[in-house]
């Protein structure tokens, strides 16, 4: 049997005695794109704060290539970061900086590139989610879809094993969403990495998924591929993929 890319073990996490995540187990095989839906407010962003170290459960593990990473001081946290690519939901450009500037951001952190080969690095990292000749704008001259495609070739820049995606096509149309899924797969094809996709849109998750896992009152009920969770026997998977709003989200 292969190792997981990522084990999580029993996590569990509360914030002001409030429980979010209560024993929540889920394992991601190398390569793999995992999409991870729930309703909004259920731990998703939570969940992926810890597989990327940032934040420490209450109990449990989270392991990266079989490494326990719960308990690693903040400098290995700080090599381990090297392993993660990351699209935040807003993109999270700096505002200040060109794009080139952003996507040399983790380059200059974890590299030691010269000033010409970063320079190189971003070309490419631009011109692999199909932006050319933007380098020299500042986010506010980007539209909604090209500052996503930004913050992409930041995360993949300094060529990351892992990218995390935090709902990204959240705030774009229909036609540049779909965009963003196609880089997904594009990515995934060429680099070859391990994705984890957190979205509540399901066009994204059927489009993009290996495996789908449903995160519901701070757990995984259920796992599956996509065709096997278009038809689960599950009242709140089938609720939740179908976007009825009516009554209360049912109890498993």
């Amino acid at each position: 049997m292969t190792m997981s890319k990522i084990k999580i073990v029993d996590l569990h996490k509360s914030f002001e005695g409030k429980p979010v995540l209560k024993g929540l187990n889920l394992e991601i095989e190398a390569g793999e794109t995992m999409v991870i839906i729930g309703q909004s407010g259920s731990g998703k962003s939570v969940l992926l704060k810890h597989i990327i170290g940032i934040m420490k459960p209450d109990r449990g593990q989270v392991f990266i290539d079989g490494e326990e990473i719960s308990a690693l001081p903040d400098e290995e946290i700080m090599k381990l970061s090297r392993k993660f690519g990351m699209l935040f939901q807003g993109a999270a450009l700096f505002d200040s900086m060109t794009v080139a500037e952003n996507v040399a951001f983790g380059l200059r952190r974890h590299t030691r590139l010269s000033e010409d080969e970063v320079q190189q690095v971003v070309r490419t990292s631009l011109e692999q989610v199909g932006l050319r000749g933007v380098e020299h704008l500042l986010p506010y001259e980007l539209s909604g879809g090209m500052k996503k495609r930004v913050g992409l070739a930041r995360a993949i820049a300094y060529s990351p094993e892992i990218i995390l995606y935090d709902e990204p096509t959240t705030g774009l149309d229909p036609i540049r969403a779909d965009a963003i899924n196609c880089l997904i797969l594009e990515l995934k094809k060429k680099l070859r990495v391990t994705s984890v996709v957190i979205t509540h849109d399901m066009k994204t998750t059927y489009k993009v998924a290996d495996r789908i896992a449903m995160l519901y009152d701070g757990r995984i009920i259920e796992i599956g591929k996509p065709e096997e969770i278009r038809h689960s026997a599950s009242p709140v998977v089938q609720q939740f993929i179908s976007g009825r709003a009516e009554g209360p989200i049912t109890e498993w």
